[in-house]
């Protein structure tokens, strides 16, 4: 479904000191400085596949999403979307293609949803019946039945996200670019706009690539990430693999009836948290075994649970891990 060989983009960026006498040079005589925004990126995903798109500010993630949605056009390498170049924004690509941007949007201010869904049935030329098929499931999925005859700027910020996701997929596409489509919006709506995503591309079998932030979006939808960092692809593989990679150890965290001293918990594994009645430990995954006996025998224990660390953690370790191998 997609493929991507050696992507590079690189941006000419003027850049000028402040005060007013540079302002009047840079009149005459420009410097410019190249911004190297996706080096020599590759990767190709399959049919059906979440892929998480993964990296801090300025990795490139947006820059890369915009070329694979034919927005920019690549400086160097093969980039191939259903077959299709991205940057020739040929009618049968773009009719199976959807990029939506938290931070953008496409829903006109002072006008319902609705008229927006109506403008892009127009737009991609979707039979009546095909449109309202698709329309009445996504408003039920959604649940937006109430809100799609309110003028936009009447909504909230997760009504409108939700009326974005909806505009966004009228015409069913096979593709999802999603670039942190829960950005701003509350725990509920974050998890009923994962629900949605988890449920069109199980229904549909489309491929989504998303970006975001909130690594619970992460965790719940990708069993796959790609990580870039400065431009340059670092990770690409499942998520598991790099938990066990970065954070081999295991995290229990025990609630107990009575408070106990760092030094206590100290015999049971590496304290990484201690609050009153309750003590997190980093332990070896080989011996979680025997931590969790002797926690049961030495402590008044009155819960007990065993997971992965945080994936933010995970992460930033990553982030670390390349820059330190990189220098800034």
């Amino acid at each position: 479904m997609i493929e991507v060989e050696r992507l590079s983009k690189h941006f000419q960026v003027h850049r000028r000191p402040p005060g007013l006498a540079a302002a009047l040079r840079s009149l005459v005589h420009r410097t410019y400085e190249t911004v190297r925004a996706v080096e020599e990126v590759s990767f190709s995903i399959g049919a059906g596949a979440r892929v998480g798109f993964l990296g801090p500010n300025g990795a490139g993630k947006t820059t890369t999403l915009k070329v694979l949605a034919g927005l920019l056009h690549p400086t160097a390498g093969q980039v191939r979307v259903l077959g299709h170049v991205p940057q020739r924004r040929e009618r049968e690509l773009l009719s199976q293609i959807t990029l939506v941007m938290g931070q953008k949007q496409q829903l006109l201010w002072d006008l319902p949803p609705s008229d927006t869904f109506a403008m892009n049935r127009a737009i991609y030329d979707l039979p009546a019946r095909t449109f309202e098929e698709t329309m009445g499931e996504l408003v039920r999925l959604l649940e937006i039945a109430d809100v799609i005859g309110k003028p936009t700027r009447k909504l909230s910020l997760g009504e409108r996200m939700k009326c974005e996701l909806a505009a966004a997929l009228l015409h069913r596409p096979r593709v999802l670019f999603l670039d942190e489509p829960t950005i701003g919006l509350d725990i509920g709506m974050q998890a009923t706009v994962r629900r949605f995503v988890r449920e069109y591309n199980e229904r549909f079998g489309a491929t989504v690539i998303l970006t975001s932030h909130y690594m619970d979006d992460v965790a719940a939808l990708c069993p796959r990430i790609i990580v870039i960092d400065k431009g340059q692809l670092t990770f690409d593989g499942a998520l598991d693999d790099l938990v066990h990679r970065m954070r081999p150890n295991k995290r229990v965290r025990v609630r107990l009836s009575r408070p106990i001293t760092r030094e206590d918990a100290a015999r049971f594994g590496a304290v990484v948290a201690l609050a009153d009645g309750e003590v997190t430990l980093d332990v070896q995954k080989a011996d979680v075994s025997a931590c969790l006996g002797a926690l049961l025998e030495a402590l008044p224990c009155t819960d007990l649970t065993v997971e992965d660390p945080p994936l933010e953690e995970v992460v930033q370790d990553l982030f670390a891990h390349t820059r330190a191998k990189t220098g800034p």
